[in-house]
């Protein structure tokens, strides 16, 4: 799995990157995925901050059992 890095290895993904997507597009995609990066980084560090309160009211209020009572 560690020679999965190499140099060799990592040119030729850039060369099938570049293929696939072009040269405009490739600066575009890694916009948009460090804007998603550092989106979720936020969401983890507020998350853990403060608990949601559809958690909360999900813990207070379990949903009604099924009823079992059926004919067949």
């Amino acid at each position: 799995m560690g020679d999965l890095f190499q140099p060799t290895h990592l040119l030729v993904i850039a060369v099938v990157l570049l293929v696939l997507f072009g040269a405009k597009r490739l600066p575009e995609l890694g916009k948009g995925l460090g804007e998603g990066l550092k989106g979720f980084k936020e969401g983890l560090k507020t998350g853990t901050d403060q608990p949601s309160t559809t958690q909360q009211s999900a813990a207070v209020n379990p949903p009604p059992a099924p009823n079992q009572t059926e004919q067949k």
